[in-house]
C-alpha cells in the first residue's frame, strides 16, 4: 500500500514537474523565461526600434576580442616560438571581454529603445518608475480621466513623489487634488509633484528616472513601509479608473524594462 502511494506521488509530482516546464516555455511573462530566452527576445524588441543595434554589438565584440589576441600574439611569444597555451587563454579572455561588451551595450540600447517606443503614449511614465530602484514602490495610474490624463505615484527616499502624465493644463488641477489628498494621510512625508513632458517646467521620459533618484533623501526604509500602507489605504477608497491601453497594462514590458 505505502509503495503504491509513493509511485501515486511519485507520478504526480512528475506530471506538475512536467505541466510547469510546459508553462514556462508557452508563457509570455519574461519572468518565465531563460536567460538565452530573455536575452534574445530583448535583442529583437530593440533591433525593431534601433536599427544600428546589430553593428554596434559586432563592433562591441570585435574590438576587445581583437586587442586582446593581439596582445596574446605579442605576449606568448618567446625565444621557443609562441606559447600556444597562453595565446588560447589570451583568446578566451577576448572572446568573454568581447561578449560582456556586447551584453552590457545591448542592455543600454535596451533602455533607449524602451524610451523611444513608448514616449508620448498614454501611461508611458510607468515605463521610467519600473526602471526605479529597490527602494521605491511605484504606483503607476492611481488617477486617470476619462481624456487618460493620468497620475502616476513613486514612494522612496524622497517622500512622495506624484508624476503628472498628459496635457499639460489638464494635469495642473488634477495634480493639485492628488497632492492634497496625499499631504492629508501623508503626516510630515514630503509630496512633490512633477510634470512629464517636453515642455518648459515639464521632465522628459527619458529623463524622469535621473531626476526622481536625484531628489533629496528625506525618509528611511522604516518610514516608507509606514506610508505606503496609508498610501493603500488611500487608494482602497478611490473608484475604479479607466485604465489606458499601453505602457500601464503591459507586465511583459514592464519585466523587460527592469532588466529580466
Amino acid at each position: 500500500m505505502a509503495s503504491e502511494k509513493a509511485k501515486a506521488l511519485a507520478a504526480k509530482q512528475k506530471a506538475e514537474m512536467k505541466a510547469e516546464k510546459l508553462r514556462k516555455k508557452n508563457s509570455t511573462d519574461p519572468a518565465d523565461w531563460g536567460r538565452i530566452k530573455q536575452i534574445r527576445q530583448a535583442y529583437k524588441v530593440t533591433a525593431e526600434v534601433d536599427k544600428k543595434l546589430p553593428w554596434i554589438m559586432v563592433g562591441c565584440f570585435v574590438i576587445p576580442f581583437v586587442i586582446f589576441l593581439g596582445l596574446g600574439f605579442f605576449l606568448a611569444r618567446g625565444e621557443q616560438g609562441i606559447n600556444w597555451i597562453s595565446l588560447v587563454l589570451w583568446a578566451v579572455l577576448g572572446l568573454t571581454s568581447g561578449m560582456l561588451a556586447a551584453l552590457l551595450m545591448l542592455t543600454r540600447r535596451v533602455r533607449k529603445a524602451t524610451f523611444t517606443r513608448y514616449d508620448g503614449q498614454a501611461g508611458s511614465a510607468e515605463v521610467a518608475l519600473n526602471m526605479l530602484g529597490k527602494k521605491w514602490v511605484s504606483s503607476p495610474a492611481i488617477a486617470v480621466t476619462k481624456s487618460f490624463d493620468a497620475v502616476h505615484r513613486a514612494l522612496g527616499p524622497a517622500g512622495i513623489i506624484l508624476i503628472g502624465d498628459g496635457e499639460a493644463g489638464r494635469l495642473k488641477p488634477l495634480l493639485a487634488s492628488e497632492k492634497r489628498k496625499h499631504e492629508q494621510v501623508a503626516y510630515g512625508v514630503s509630496v512633490t509633484t512633477i510634470q512629464m513632458g517636453k515642455g518648459t517646467g515639464q521632465v522628459p521620459l527619458d529623463q524622469l528616472t535621473k531626476h526622481i533618484e536625484k531628489l533629496p533623501k528625506q525618509i528611511d526604509s522604516a518610514k516608507i513601509n509606514e506610508t505606503n500602507n496609508r498610501l493603500r489605504a488611500l487608494d482602497a477608497m478611490r473608484p475604479k479608473a479607466p485604465i489606458p491601453k499601453g505602457p500601464v497594462s503591459m507586465k511583459g514590458a514592464r519585466n523587460a524594462m527592469r532588466g529580466r
